[in-house]
């Protein structure tokens, strides 16, 4: 029974019934466009009877390409690149492609892991889509002829593609919005220094409050991680400061959630005692309370520019692999976590008000408990 079943599964008892030669089921199978629709439909008809499935390692290893995409991310728990993977999943599927899915942590180890996984599978292309990877790394996969694609850091170099997100855009009209809202000591929460995407996104909000004339305060650029936790940490920071801001802006929506989680905390009002504005608008930060306004860098736009990126490198006619660059736009999306500046002398002695009601409520609970 069981060599039966084996029997059923080979090639040879396919182009047996259905009445044609093992190189046309071969072809078929492979999609040469070439092989007559009426041999083609006898033979996916006895496929599908079958239940076949073609040997994909076995197929890869005679056509020299295994449909198989690499796609590296930072942190799968970041709900910023869920969205990415199944954006770049969808189109994978819808092109006959598989995806290769490793999350890197910033552990460098767990990233020299990942590029190995994808040599040893023998990956058409990688999408690196971590806004941080070592420069060892990426030598790693250009020797072995890999089409790669970058966000920001792509070297210029052939089989390598470029995505260049123009923070500029967004973290500008996050700026100018706040500033219509007469906030003028205006904060900074940053991702990690060690991240170029990171020092871009300070450089962009350092850059638009000068445009406008309002002074970038050194007390008032704080280094997060791009964590909840992060964020509440930098707003006790913030809190420390003689003269606080009224308005801040994160290197990501993580930090601002968390920097509002730590605010509700301490009885500031957002946005009548802080305006606070995200950036990357994951869908979370739609149903925050108040919603957060934030910069919007579409994470299925920027997975749709990585995969058609690999797709054209890997099936060009071109023998020569040349260097690609794209632009992924940002905009801002006011939503009601921003709102006008309130006076400061007002401000902080509401806010000490309502931390003093808060701390004789939890000392009741204390006490009653």
């Amino acid at each position: 029974m069981v060599e039966e079943f084996f029997r059923a599964m080979d090639i040879r008892e396919i182009a047996r019934r259905a009445k044609v030669s093992t190189a046309t089921v071969s072809r078929t199978i492979n999609g040469v466009p070439t092989v007559d629709p009426q041999l083609a439909k006898r033979v996916w008809k006895v496929v599908n009877e079958l239940g076949y499935y073609p040997n994909k390692q076995a197929r890869a290893l005679v056509s020299g390409r295994s449909r198989i995409f690499g796609l590296i991310v930072s942190e799968i728990t970041n709900p910023f690149f869920p969205e990415i993977v199944q954006s770049f999943e969808d189109l994978a599927v819808q092109h006959n492609y598989e995806i290769l899915l490793t999350s890197t942590v910033y552990d460098p180890k767990r990233m020299e892991l990942s590029v190995r996984r994808m040599i040893e599978r023998r990956v058409d292309g990688v999408a690196i889509l971590t806004f941080g990877m070592e420069d060892s790394l990426i030598e790693d996969l250009r020797f072995r002829n890999v089409p790669l694609v970058f966000v920001d850091v792509g070297p210029r170099m052939p089989g390598v593609s470029n995505i260049r997100v123009n923070y500029q855009e967004g973290i500008r009209e996050a700026v100018q919005h706040l500033a219509a809202f007469r906030h003028a000591r205006i904060a900074f929460v940053s991702g990690p220094v060690t991240l170029r995407s990171a020092l871009a996104r300070k450089a962009a909000f350092e850059q638009s409050m000068q445009e406008i004339g309002l002074n970038v305060a050194p007390e008032l650029i704080i280094e997060g991680d791009h964590t909840m936790k992060g964020g509440m940490r930098a707003l006790l920071e913030l809190l420390s400061v003689r003269q606080r801001p009224t308005g801040v802006l994160c290197s990501n929506d993580m930090t601002a959630i968390g920097l509002m989680r730590e605010a509700f905390d301490y009885g500031i009002r957002v946005p009548e005692d802080l305006s606070v504005v995200g950036f990357d608008d994951i869908r979370l930060a739609q149903f925050m309370i108040p919603p957060l306004t934030t910069v919007q860098m579409s994470q299925t736009e920027l997975a749709s520019l990585a995969f058609k990126a690999l797709l054209n490198h890997v099936e060009s006619d071109s023998s020569s692999l040349n260097h690609t660059e794209s632009v992924l736009h940002t905009t801002l999306v006011v939503r009601k976590s921003t709102g006008l500046a309130p006076s400061s002398v007002v401000a902080e002695k509401s806010i000490r008000s309502r931390r003093l009601v808060s701390k004789t409520a939890k000392l009741s609970e204390t006490s009653s408990g």
